[in-house]
């Protein structure tokens, strides 16, 4: 038996509540039941209750046992001094008020039908993957849209906590930290951290000015990277070199640790110097990045403004000193898209809240055009029935997921508790 069971049954008066008596046999009739703010305090605020033709109003506390009262040290805590009635599975202890008056208490077991346990029992019974994998397919399709759009935005909360922490660093400049949330991204799982580095190494003033020579971006990004540090034949390698060197005179740029770069098990349109490049470039093309972004509204404007390549030394390149056949590096379709779901799409939603704007329609419009990621999670839910149409379906079940499945936190879940209630 879990507390969380217990929260469920009251707040969907999931028991028999039309004849009930506390565990000295006191008539107990519930008015209200109350709300669940889960703040810190008792579960459940602003409850009223009649105790033998008295008339309550105040809090409830649920515990899977009364003795839990002590063991979670209420009673030296001043939140519960307005309980007014204690909601237990099992009666196992008196618990009193700091005026020693008696708290009355409820014994839940008394009153919950054989088949609420059952069905309990039945969802949190560990299967292969996850709890409720032979039944999650049938759930109907309003109540999975409805609980998909709320998983969809608590990840773009998620995802937008690190965009507010670099807000406060950089006082609301909103175009450098795009240009860092970026780079991260476009550093993938692989080098993410050191690509974020790079750039949050890189004065804001700096990259304004130097936007309109793209190798002198490349020297500063390169650079920056420690990807300047060897001896090599290369011209080109060697012009980055010379660049760099006054770059850092220029503008005083100190020393800076970055996560080493990595190139191991990379394919080659993947490597660093390719992805740098790109940022590059990107950022060459495009001064006033933010503001395109956040006025483009749809998924063929955002489509155009990334549809880059590189300068033309890497069109025959993908490392320094190693020539290869010639092939434009275009931003390809599918790692747009991680972009757009990743950076683009968290900005324009933490962007649209600071302005006091409701983006909710048109993030819906623009994830739901996208083509769902590819991921071990994702093809797992395919097998239970649960098939991604579009990434708004692979987002949310990310979600679903990794906060929701992962953590048995079945009875917060609209799933769960749709699976419990039929």
């Amino acid at each position: 038996m879990k507390e969380d069971f217990l929260h469920h049954i009251w707040l969907n008066k999931r028991f028999d509540f039309s004849n009930l008596k506390t565990s000295d046999n006191q008539i107990l009739q519930i008015v209200d039941f109350g709300r669940y703010l889960q703040m810190a305090g008792p579960d459940i605020f602003n409850a009223q209750l009649i105790i033998d033709n008295q008339k309550w109003a105040g809090n409830v506390e649920i515990h899977v046992k009364s003795s839990d009262w002590y063991l979670h040290n209420h009673e030296n805590d001043t939140n519960y001094d307005n309980v007014i009635l204690h909601v237990v599975w099992e009666h196992d202890a008196e618990v009193y008020r700091k005026d020693n008056s008696e708290i009355p208490v409820l014994e839940l077991k008394n009153y919950v039908a054989k088949s609420e346990l059952d069905k309990y029992n039945a969802l949190t019974t560990s299967k292969s993957w996850i709890f409720c994998e032979n039944d999650i397919a049938t759930i109907d399709d309003l109540t999975f849209i409805n609980w998909k759009e709320r998983l969809f935005f608590e990840r773009l909360e998620r995802k937008a906590i690190p965009i507010q922490e670099l807000l406060k660093e950089t006082s609301n400049d909103w175009e450098f930290v795009l240009f860092v949330m970026l780079a991260k991204n476009f550093g993938l799982n692989v080098n993410g951290i050191s690509f974020f580095e790079m750039a949050k190494s890189i004065p804001s003033n700096v990259l304004k000015k130097e936007v309109f020579d793209v190798e002198n971006l490349e020297a500063l990004f390169f650079g920056r990277a420690n990807l300047l540090e060897e001896e090599k034949q290369d011209n080109y390698y060697k012009n980055l070199q010379i660049r760099w060197s006054f770059l850092k005179q220029k503008y005083e740029l100190k020393n800076h640790y970055i996560t080493p770069i990595q190139f191991f098990k990379l394919r080659p349109d993947n490597f660093p110097t390719i992805r740098l490049a790109q940022l590059a470039q990107l950022y060459h093309l495009n001064h006033s990045l933010f503001s395109k972004i956040v006025n483009a509204k749809s998924l063929i404007e955002l489509y155009d403004i990334f549809k880059n390549a590189t300068s033309i030394y890497w069109k025959t390149h993908y490392n320094f000193d190693k020539q290869s056949s010639s092939k434009p590096k275009n931003l390809s379709s599918a790692f747009i898209d991680l972009l757009i779901i990743n950076t683009i799409i968290p900005i324009k939603f933490l962007y649209a809240n600071e302005n006091g704007k409701d983006s909710t329609e048109e993030l819906l419009e623009l994830i739901s055009q996208i083509k769902p990621e590819r991921n071990t999670i994702i093809d797992k839910f395919e097998v239970f029935k649960i098939k991604s149409k579009s990434a708004f379906d692979s987002q949310a079940l990310l979600q679903l997921k990794n906060e929701y499945c992962n953590h048995k936190k079945c009875l917060h879940c609209n799933i769960g508790l749709a699976l419990l209630k039929n």
